[in-house]
């Protein structure tokens, strides 16, 4: 099966150590601003979601979302989520350990983009999405 979003490793790691402190977690991936580009991880609940975000899956048992004007644009791309050195945002909770969650991206190729096709998307509220893979 092809997912949209998969973790590395060592973000998975990070995952699982927030997720002993803070409980469950959530991700959304920021669309810029203040932010930039950049997975947030927040506390589960405490960024409401709604019909104008994307799950795109879970990371580390953790929903994954994305804004359905940015999904528009990022889907036929498929996001690994790392982590690397350094201070992110402020709002995202790995920003005390001097780590940073970093989304890499690559185009999906034809063969998975046609395994997509046959996947129902849903937004933030469950509902399915209208647009295609």
């Amino acid at each position: 099966m092809v997912e949209r979003v998969e973790a590395t490793e060592a973000a998975l790691a990070l995952i699982a150590k927030l997720e002993a402190i803070h409980g469950p977690l959530m991700f959304h991936q920021s669309g810029g601003c203040c932010d930039g580009s950049a997975p947030m991880c927040y506390p589960r609940g405490d960024f409401k979601v709604g019909g104008s975000d994307v799950r795109l899956g879970t990371i580390g048992g953790q929903p994954f979302y994305i804004s359905a004007t940015q999904f528009e644009y990022w889907k036929h791309t498929h996001l690994t989520i790392d982590v690397v050195p350094g201070r992110g945002s402020g709002f995202s909770l790995e920003t005390p350990e001097n780590l940073r969650f970093l989304t890499r991206s690559r185009v999906f190729t034809d063969d998975e983009v046609r395994e997509l096709a046959k996947v129902p998307m849903f937004d933030g509220e469950g509902q399915p999405l209208k647009t295609p893979a």
